[in-house]
């Protein structure tokens, strides 16, 4: 049954990028589709009947969200005292971060104002069935958990709707029935709309898509009202997230294809009897709403201006952009190839829409340049790289420009369809590993363990976990040449006050958070003469640590006096299981550079939970 709803699938994506019909209102007909994919898979993984960290109120989420419970419920704006009980009642994150303390005694929330303000409706009608009903009013049980879910589906619908409508303005009906499809099944758009769809993508994308559609009205018969609402738009948005201030580029430059063009749109607002008064209506409308965070802080924290996010920051001059494309971790045209299109269409809007091009491009530029430049480029808890979801919303215009040129071109329009359906392919597998297959793992992805699973449904053997750490596996089985050094630990003197017992004989070496550091192991260089290097040994915990930044870990390092030449790791309670023995190894390539010796050696990294370590080994093998 599957199989034949990927065939309906694509022979409607077929005659959608074949047709040349203006009157058959595909486009609708593809709205539709996204819409029920969407639900489907907003069905699929139901996270307003989740738990904990998995709920749809947990992690940024929840720090969005307190404002409600805190002013509505708590009556608890300045001090949050709420925020430890509500914590660890539910689970929602593993540290209350979502308000941090102030000099002054008061807690000020992590994140802006915007998206509480979008929630509100539905948090209100959550509210009203909870104390109405026998679940706690509190703002975290499951009535609140379904309507922000639920809340935010709407809003993915009401984004796709405005996004046709956008789209409708400057291409044909199939044209705009083939970019949505492959906007909402083949990126990691989809993901953002159906399950992780109460976080900021979706709602700015949907932002996005009417704020555009305000400036198309706009510049077709400017009025008082228009410039509010779209000084009232961008206003939510910065509200939502400070950098999405940027969105001021679009009305300002949307519709400018030549120099000319250019000259009358300033003439226009410089002229306060023809544009200018206009300008002053979107300022505004954007003061009315931005200015609600400001506000916020002067309350909270005694000042106008307050940096929420700590020690978190830009990196202006160095912007990640290498690693925002194409990194394992997060990169963009990793998880979201499909994305490569829209690039490759600004080609096409600079030919054939040029009135699009300029606006278009200068925000893409603009909006990769300050997404990457976040020192957390991959945006932690991530598919992919979420941060630019709701572009998705400008990017449409120049997907849709190469669908266009592509539909003219036979071999083109037959590349584009493999392409596309690899894409659909790959983007569902993901969805799924992220949520109920288990193989992606957030924030911890390479390029050789995706490699190493890519479109599988498990893993081809227990040690391609390693490559979460390290960046290779020995090829085949090795032929161990000659033993370089072995411990047993018998002879070591320290007492290390460990709770588990000796895994051999009468001593193992021990980790705790009192003897974080394993004494180092050092090999000359001139002992290694093979290709590769194994350390293995026999590992026993009593409890599993589960947070992979706390794991243990065993390092290898290759030195030139105190310069690390080559360093290679993995972190032990991946593969470790409780109360039980385990014999791991790591195998480790010779880097061909100069080094002066090998330096093996145990971290406990910030783990509270102790591990024996016996019968240490280190082979040359080959």
């Amino acid at each position: 049954m599957a199989s034949g709803r990927f065939t309906v699938f694509l022979s409607i994506t077929y005659n959608l990028m074949t047709t040349s019909s203006k009157n058959q209102n595909w486009s609708l007909l593809a709205l539709i589709i996204s819409f029920l994919i969407i639900a489907g898979t907003h069905a699929y993984y139901p996270k307003w009947k989740m738990s904990k960290t998995e709920a749809t109120i947990s992690w940024d989420v929840s720090g969005y969200y307190f404002y409600l419970p805190a002013l509505f419920i708590y009556k608890d704006l300045t001090k949050v005292d709420f925020r430890d009980s509500v914590v660890q009642h539910y689970q929602m994150s593993s540290g209350a971060y979502q308000a941090y303390e102030l000099e002054n005694g008061n807690r000020v929330m992590k994140y802006s104002a915007g998206m509480a303000l979008q929630y509100l409706p539905f948090f209100t009608l959550s509210h009203i069935v909870a104390s109405t009903s026998d679940y706690p009013a509190d703002g975290f049980s499951l009535p609140y958990q379904v309507g922000i879910s639920f809340g935010s589906l709407l809003v993915a619908f009401i984004g796709l709707i405005f996004l046709r409508r956008n789209l409708l303005q400057y291409f044909s009906d199939a044209v705009t029935g083939v970019t949505i499809l492959l906007i909402v099944v083949a990126s990691n758009y989809l993901n953002y709309s159906a399950i992780d769809n109460a976080m900021t993508h979706n709602w700015l994308f949907t932002l996005y898509t009417i704020l555009i559609w305000q400036t198309i009205k706009f510049y077709k018969r400017p009025s008082s009202w228009q410039g509010v609402t779209i000084g009232a738009t961008v206003g939510l948005m910065a509200l939502t997230r400070p950098t999405e201030i940027i969105a001021l580029i679009l009305p300002l430059l949307w519709g400018i294809k030549n120099r000319k063009d250019f000259e009358d749109r300033l003439s226009f607002f410089l002229d306060f009897s023809r544009g200018g008064k206009y300008f002053l209506f979107a300022g505004f409308g954007v003061a009315v709403l931005g200015g609600i965070q400001p506000l916020y802080w002067k309350f909270v924290a005694g000042e106008w201006l307050v940096y929420s996010y700590q020690d978190q920051g830009f990196s202006w001059l160095t912007p990640h952009l290498i690693d925002g494309f194409f990194s394992g971790k997060g990169g963009w045209l990793v998880y979201s190839p499909i994305m490569l299109l829209p690039l490759l269409g600004l080609i096409t809007l600079l030919l054939r829409h040029r009135q699009l091009f300029l606006a278009t491009t200068i925000f893409t530029g603009l909006f990769i340049y300050i997404t990457f430049a976040w020192d957390i480029w991959w945006y932690g808890g991530s598919l992919g790289q979420r941060a630019m979801v709701q572009s998705y919303a400008i990017l449409a215009f120049p997907f849709a420009g190469l669908v266009e040129w592509v539909k003219e071109k036979k071999i083109p329009s037959i590349l584009l369809l493999v392409f596309s359906i690899g894409c659909i392919y790959y983007n569902i597998w993901l969805t799924h590993q992220a949520h109920r297959g288990g193989l992606f793992i957030s924030e911890q992805m390479t390029l050789p363990y995706l490699k190493a699973i890519f479109l599988r449904n498990e893993l081809p053997s227990k040690e391609t976990i390693k490559l979460l750490d390290t960046q290779e596996l020995y090829p085949g089985t090795p032929k161990i040449v000659e033993d370089l050094v072995f411990l047993d630990f018998e002879s070591d003197t320290v007492d290390h006050n460990c709770p588990i017992p000796p895994i051999e004989g009468d001593r193992s070496l021990c980790l705790s958070a009192q003897e974080p550091f394993s004494p180092p192991v050092q090999i000359h260089s001139k002992e290694i003469k093979t290709p590769w290097i194994r350390v293995q040994g026999e590992f026993r915990c009593q409890d599993k640590e589960w947070e992979f930044w706390r794991m243990s870990q065993l390092m290898v390092k290759f030195k030139r006096g105190d310069k690390e030449i080559q360093t290679r790791f993995i972190r032990l309670f991946r593969l470790l299981q409780p109360n039980s023995t385990q014999n791991i190894y790591l195998d480790v390539p010779v880097p061909k550079q100069p080094y002066d010796f090998l330096e093996v050696q145990f971290w406990q990294a910030h783990s509270d939970k102790p591990l024996a370590i016996d019968q240490l080994q280190i082979t040359a093998i080959e």
